[in-house]
C-alpha cells in the first residue's frame, strides 16, 4: 500500500461554503434499547422512531440528529485503545443556560463526565455514551471572542484552554446545587 502524505502543497481553489454544517451523526451501538435510553432519557433528544435494530432521534423536529443502529455491532465491544475511529462529536447548545441544564440532567441521571474545558471560543463538557463514543456538550461564545484563534499555533492554542467555571455555569440555572454536584465538578481541571 502506498503511503500518503498529509502535507498540503497548495491551497484549494475554493473553500467549503461558510454555511456548511454537520447535520447528523449515525452511530453503531451494541444495544439499541440502552442507546435509546441514553440519548432520549439522559440527553433529552426526542425519539422520532425506532424500527427494530435502528432508531432516530432529534431536537426541535429536525429529521434526525442522532441515528443509532446495531446492523454490524449488536453485542459488540467498543474499539480498543490505540485504534482509529470517532474521537468525539459535539452537541452545540444555543445558550449557556442550555449547557447548564444538560449538565444537571446528566448528573441527575447518575451519568458522570470525563472532563471539561473553557476553550475561549466555547465551553465544553466531555463524556461518553454507553458504547464509549465520545461526546462534547458545548456552547459557543459570540464570534467576537474567536479572534484570539486567528493566527494561533498548536503551542498557543494549548495556553488558551482553561478550566471550566462550573460555579458560573451552575448559576445559569438560577437554583442552588441541592445535590452537592459542584464540589465534585470543581475537581475537573
Amino acid at each position: 500500500m502506498a503511503e500518503t502524505s498529509t502535507t498540503q502543497t497548495s491551497a484549494p481553489a475554493t473553500s467549503i461554503p461558510a454555511g456548511a454544517r454537520i447535520g447528523h451523526v449515525h452511530l453503531k451501538v451494541a444495544d439499541i434499547d440502552r442507546a435509546v435510553w441514553f440519548y432520549h432519557d439522559v440527553l433529552g433528544f426526542d425519539l422520532l422512531f425506532k424500527m427494530g435494530s435502528a432508531a432516530f432521534l432529534s431536537a426541535g423536529g429536525y429529521h434526525h440528529h442522532i441515528g443509532l443502529n446495531t446492523w454490524e455491532s449488536k453485542g459488540g465491544q467498543p474499539p480498543a485503545q490505540g485504534t482509529t475511529g470517532l474521537y468525539h462529536f459535539a452537541i452545540n447548545y444555543p445558550e449557556r443556560r442550555d449547557l447548564a441544564v444538560a449538565l444537571k440532567r446528566l448528573l441527575d441521571h447518575g451519568w458522570s463526565i470525563d472532563g471539561a474545558s473553557d476553550h475561549g471560543t466555547h465551553e465544553a463538557i466531555y463524556l461518553h455514551d454507553p458504547d464509549f463514543n465520545g461526546i462534547e456538550l458545548a456552547c459557543d461564545r459570540d464570534p467576537s471572542y474567536w479572534t484570539v484563534m486567528r493566527g494561533a499555533t498548536l503551542e498557543t492554542m494549548g495556553s488558551m484552554r482553561k478550566p471550566l467555571d462550573f460555579d458560573g455555569l451552575w448559576a445559569e440555572l438560577g437554583e442552588p446545587d441541592q445535590n452537592g454536584y459542584l464540589p465534585v465538578l470543581r475537581t475537573f481541571k
